[in-house]
């Protein structure tokens, strides 16, 4: 093949390899390997968050480029001195120090590889640098001699092998120093202030060097390729806008990775309470974690004006955190910082990071943000790991993981129990378990999953966080409280106006509260706060537009939630009750079917199956049912009877309703039973089916507008929440009917006495 069919580019060369490599494996080969990949992962952390990219790595050897020089001798020193911080921790005879050589030259790239002289040339600079040095080439040096706040030596012309002419190379010196002039001469470079006779004008001379190589630093960093704002996915917000990209965990141990992650989510949570700040959620910058992305596409993708990447390491109870945050939109650092402590100090490291971004940007916070942004809810690091965590494992979102979750947060309540950011956590865990049929994760039946996730929000609401008026606002939405579930989440955004799910619990209460428009434009935020999250976005369109009457509308929005998350069995649902309104009985069949295939969830006469679709409007759900009836995705059985606000018993009513009281009606089987409650609220539950029709004791209390029921064993003896609406046309026997909506399911019964 001709020379010219290749790709030839110019690329800045990274080669490394172990100084005495033969020996380290002849005295403990098991000892050198697990330290070498140790070190590996060390150094693919390190060039990929300096924008390098790694070629190869057999053995002891690496090869990589950049697309700058400077961004490739800057990962140099990095890695120099993170490996030297590590060796410190090992004996003499165990060290392991690379031998780092860079080169910038002209190379042929054929697929993801790179061959040619500019390789061959940063090879042999390579086995020119001491143990735990760098060697670049004098190509490499005429592009970062003024750019970097570091020293050179010359070190002559080397022969290269298969090269024409000798090498110009040079040592990099790791600290501030001065290159002498005069070293184009090969004369060795000799350090300032080491010569006696000028002594006291070195010193001076030392202290403008350093002055300039610290402006140099900050002031001519490696330029990053500018974001172009009419690139920009979404129009850059008027207030400031930041992304959180994942903090690489730089620690020996990779199960330390939720360490990392936990310390940028709650950069994240911590940055997103400030109103004066636009912050992308975590679900759409943890897209990128593990990927070499540049500055400008991840602004670019995100509509954001700065981000903020760094690293954390942690050995034992030491930690360490590098971060630096970057104007997109002009290439530049505007701060890099290292912070250095115990977990003692991870909290006062936290608000250190936050501080300085916060003083960056000139965002001015109110009195209550003030507060907020250095809560954290414990002051236990201990507890504050395992909640870090249960998070972790809380967003894979699978069986295993949320086992794993809920062993976590009950581990952070155990080790602090007034931490109510672990309650909500597990009370979230629960009511997003019990919804997904994944309560086999916490080895518990549906019903107790969604009263565990009662008990655990009644607990969080002690001290509520957004997540807990999140969890409390959609629950109310089960019991038919349409207004005090808006009330609840519109505090939620309150604490976290930037939290996504907020702005998706909002959108989703508005759309089943009778006001779908306004619904529209918090799934519109919430898609601005996590533009990756496309399915959870569509899925709130689709509702609202169902709810507007605009079938065609939520079918496109239902179709592309369903192509994006198969099997999904609300959007399901939508899709299938919309093509029924359109005419398309086939499809609204088919997706019945679909949906049917497989599926945890039983059907349902009309009466139950509604319980989960709590419409406000009467038009809508009747319409719903009606679509669902078309599809056959509804059992035979009881027909849907919708309630309004006007048909609850509230307050007093409530107390006279029940006190004493003796009500009955019938189980999904069939069968009767019936509840005896005294004046003092006393209860006695009883069912022909069970010996003796006493099932179980307990006992019955009213708060506000809601009734409270707890069996002394049923249920692990948790209470159960619930509301009770009148049915206005009774039952088919002309006797009085009522409903009552609980945290488990829509219960009818009649009052008997």
């Amino acid at each position: 093949m001709n020379t010219q069919d290749f790709k030839r580019k110019l690329t800045a060369v990274f080669s490394a390899d172990v100084a005495g490599y033969s020996r380290l494996m002849g005295e403990d080969e098991a000892a050198t390997v697990k330290t070498l990949e140790a070190y590996k992962q060390v150094m693919f952390s390190l060039i990929k968050q300096h924008r390098g990219r790694v070629i190869d790595s057999p053995g002891d050897n690496l090869l990589a480029e950049f697309a700058s020089v400077v961004d490739a001798v800057q990962c140099g020193v990095a890695v120099q001195k993170e490996l030297q911080a590590r060796n410190a921790d090992l004996p003499e005879n165990r060290k392991m120090r690379f031998r780092i050589g860079i080169n910038l030259g002209d190379v042929i790239e054929e697929q993801d590889r790179i061959y040619g002289d500019g390789v061959n040339i940063a090879a042999r600079l390579e086995s020119c640098a001491d143990p735990g040095g760098i060697c670049v080439s004098k190509t490499a040096f005429d592009h970062i001699e003024t750019k970097l706040p570091l020293g050179y030596e010359y070190l002559g012309e080397k022969e290269v092998k298969n090269i024409a002419k000798p090498v110009g190379a040079y040592r990099v010196l790791m600290e501030p120093r001065v290159t002498v002039a005069g070293a184009k001469e090969k004369k060795p470079s000799i350090p300032v202030w080491r010569t006696k006779g000028v002594l006291t004008g070195a010193v001076a001379l030392l202290v403008v060097v350093i002055g300039v190589a610290v402006w140099t630093f900050f002031l001519k960093a490696p330029k990053i390729e500018p974001a172009s704002k009419e690139k920009m996915a979404f129009p850059l917000p008027d207030i400031p806008s930041i992304a959180v990209l994942p903090f690489v965990n730089m620690s020996d141990d990779p199960q330390q990775e939720y360490f990392s992650d936990g310390m940028t989510e709650d950069l994240i949570t911590d940055l997103s309470k400030i109103s004066g700040l636009f912050v992308i959620a975590r679900d759409s910058t943890f897209v990128y974690k593990g990927k070499p992305v540049k500055i400008r596409q991840v602004a670019e993708e995100l509509g954001v004006r700065y981000v903020l990447e760094g690293n954390v390491r942690r050995a034992g109870d030491q930690v360490r955190i590098n971060a630096q945050l970057i104007d997109a939109t002009t290439g530049q650092h505007l701060w890099a910082e290292r912070y250095d402590g115990s977990m003692r100090d991870v909290f006062s490291l936290q608000d250190k990071i936050n501080q300085k971004i916060i003083a960056a940007l000139a965002v001015k916070l109110t009195v209550g943000e003030k507060a907020l942004v250095t809560q954290k809810g414990t002051n236990d690091p201990a507890a504050y790991e395992e909640f870090m965590k249960g998070r972790e494992y809380y967003i894979r979102y699978t069986k295993e993981d949320f086992s794993k979750a809920e062993v976590c947060f009950k581990r952070a309540i155990e080790q602090d129990p007034k931490l109510c950011r672990a309650q909500a956590a597990l009370a979230l865990l629960y009511f997003t378990g019990a919804n997904l049929r994944m309560e086999g994760a916490f080895k518990m039946s549906n019903i107790e999953t969604r009263l565990r996730a009662r008990q655990y929000i009644m607990e969080a609401m002690k001290e509520p966080s957004s997540t807990a008026y999140e969890v409390a606002g959609t629950m109310a939405l089960r019991l038919r409280q349409h207004d005090e579930a808006i009330a609840l989440i519109e505090k939620s955004l309150a604490l976290d106006p930037n939290d996504p799910a907020c702005h998706y619990a909002m959108s989703w209460a508005l759309s089943f509260s009778g006001r779908p428009a306004e619904g529209m434009k918090y799934a519109k935020s919430y898609m601005r706060l996590g533009p990756h999250n496309l399915g959870g976005y569509l899925g709130l369109m689709g509702v609202a537009h169902f709810c507007l009457g605009e079938w065609q509308e939520a079918v496109t929005a239902m179709e592309e939630v369903l192509k994006l998350n198969p099997g999904l069995p609300a959007p399901a649902e939508v899709l299938a009750s919309a093509y029924a309104h359109l005419g398309r009985d086939d499809e609204a069949k088919a997706t019945a079917q679909t949906f049917r295939r497989g599926s945890p969830v039983p059907y349902m006469p009309p009466r139950q199956h509604m319980f989960f679709w709590p419409f406000k409007d009467r038009g809508v759900a009747d319409s719903f049912v009606e679509g669902l009836k078309k599809a056959h995705l509804l059992d035979a059985g009881p027909e849907y009877v919708h309630v309004s606000r006007e048909d609850q018993l509230t307050g007093d009513n409530l107390k006279a309703f029940f006190f004493p009281s003796t009500i009955a009606g019938f189980g999904s089987d069939g069968s009767p039973w019936s509840f005896e409650t005294t004046k003092d609220g006393k209860m006695i539950p009883r069912s022909p089916a069970v010996p003796g029709g006493v099932v179980d004791t307990g006992k019955r209390w009213i708060e506000g507008d809601r009734v409270w029921t707890q069996y002394r064993s049923q249920y692990s003896g948790m209470p159960i929440c619930s509301t009770v609406f009148r049915n206005q046309k009774g039952t088919p026997e002309g006797k009085d009917e009522y409903f009552s909506f609980s945290d488990i399911t829509m219960i009818p019964f009649s009052r008997v006495k």
